[in-house]
Order: structure tokens, then C-alpha cells, then sequence
């Protein structure tokens, strides 16, 4: 049986998934508008896995007879200072959901909520990979600094996801 305490923390990472997609999304129209197609490209195909973590945390909930509440999300920033800064802040965000999936697995611990702990893990796994692949992107761009022929062939590289 799935506690209430856990069904809260659920449901508020199903906003915060959606919140995620929404955030890239925005970072994604940045980048379009900034003609960095490829980068728009990456945080566009970001949003989609955002949104299939918050469809799968939802089918949880209905496999646990648990009722999912859809909950307000906020207006992602649309001004960033350059691709360098939206890729510092797309890290800074998934340290952020790493930070909440860790909370829900502490909660799934101390409740002794083996299927909770059995689903967690595969986001304690994806976080990994998140936080990993968003902090590449950041130390690439920290190394070619401000070379817009660098930049170009990053935008490139992240065309190809």
C-alpha cells in the first residue's frame, strides 16, 4: 500500500517533470531564436523525456490504485546570456530533481515501500545520466569559451541527438 506521504511526493514530481519539460522547452525556443538549431534540437528532445518521466511517475500512480493530481506549474525564464549560462542552468536543474528523487527515495526507504524503491531506482539511474550529460555540454562550452566557430560545431554535435 502506497502512503499518502508518498502520493504527495509523487504528484509533486509529476509537476516538477512537467515544469522541467516547460523549462527546456523555453531553452529550446531561446536557441531556435538564437539560430542554434542543433542546441534548440537537444533541449527540445530534453522536454520529451521530461514529459515521458512525468507520464511514468502518473502510471504509477494508477498501477497503486492512487489518484494523480495535476498541480500549477510556473512561467519558465525566457532570457538567457548566451548558451553557455542555459546549459549552466539546464545542470543546476537537474541537480535540483536529483535532490527531489533522492527525498521520495528516503521517504520509500523509511516506509519500507519496496515498489516505490523499485521505481525510484530507475530515476536514481536516470539522474546519473542527466546531470552527466548536461555537465559535458557545460565543460565543452567552458573550453571553447566565446568561439563562435566552436559554438557553431557544438551546435552541430547536438543536432545529432
Amino acid at each position: 500500500m502506497i502512503t499518502q506521504k508518498m502520493i504527495t511526493l509523487v504528484n509533486e514530481q509529476i509537476k516538477a517533470e512537467y515544469e522541467s519539460a516547460y523549462i527546456y522547452l523555453s531553452m529550446s525556443a531561446y536557441f531556435q531564436e538564437s539560430n542554434l538549431k542543433g542546441m534548440a534540437h537537444w533541449m527540445k528532445k530534453q522536454a520529451q523525456e521530461e514529459v515521458e518521466h512525468a507520464e511514468k511517475f502518473m502510471e504509477y500512480l494508477y498501477d497503486r490504485g492512487a489518484r494523480v493530481e495535476l498541480l500549477e506549474i510556473a512561467k519558465p525564464a525566457k532570457d538567457f546570456d548566451g548558451p553557455l549560462a542555459v546549459f549552466k542552468e539546464a545542470l543546476k536543474h537537474e541537480q535540483y530533481v536529483t535532490a527531489r528523487i533522492n527525498k521520495m527515495m528516503d521517504l520509500a526507504k523509511e516506509e519500507k515501500d519496496y515498489a516505490s524503491q523499485s521505481l525510484l531506482t530507475w530515476y536514481v539511474d536516470e539522474q546519473v545520466e542527466e546531470e552527466a550529460n548536461a555537465d559535458e555540454i557545460v565543460k565543452k562550452l567552458e573550453f571553447v569559451g566565446g568561439s563562435n566557430s566552436s559554438i557553431y560545431l557544438l551546435d552541430k554535435e547536438l543536432a545529432q541527438r
